[in-house]
């Protein structure tokens, strides 16, 4: 299987990011989900995010449809953007085919 280098680079880089920034808070990702919820201006960025990641999961959906993928094989993928957000279409973009992943990214 052939992965696509720039979303696996975005990947770890945004992961590693991520694991660094929670273990520095001392925080649980709950807790500051509902930190963030808690003021006006960092809940809009905060919704702004899941309407963008609810789009990419119907994106995905209709992508792996296209592919012969089930939904079973998505559900992963959903899982992790309802986590965290980007996470779950970077992987996404990953396993995709490479060449193909690379037209994909080009076209977003």
């Amino acid at each position: 299987m052939r992965v696509s280098i720039f979303p696996l680079i975005i990947l770890c880089l945004f992961m590693g990011f991520t694991f660094w920034a929670m273990v520095g808070t001392e925080q649980s990702l709950l807790a500051f989900g509902i930190e963030l919820m808690s003021s006006p201006d960092t809940a809009q960025v905060v919704i702004d995010l899941y309407i963008l990641a609810a789009l990419a999961c119907v994106w995905m959906y209709q992508d792996a449809k296209s592919r012969g993928k089930g939904l079973g094989y998505l559900i992963p993928f959903f899982i992790l953007t309802a986590v965290f957000v980007s996470a779950g279409p970077l992987l996404y973009l990953v396993l995709r085919s490479g060449r193909e992943a690379g037209v994909a990214c080009s076209k977003i």
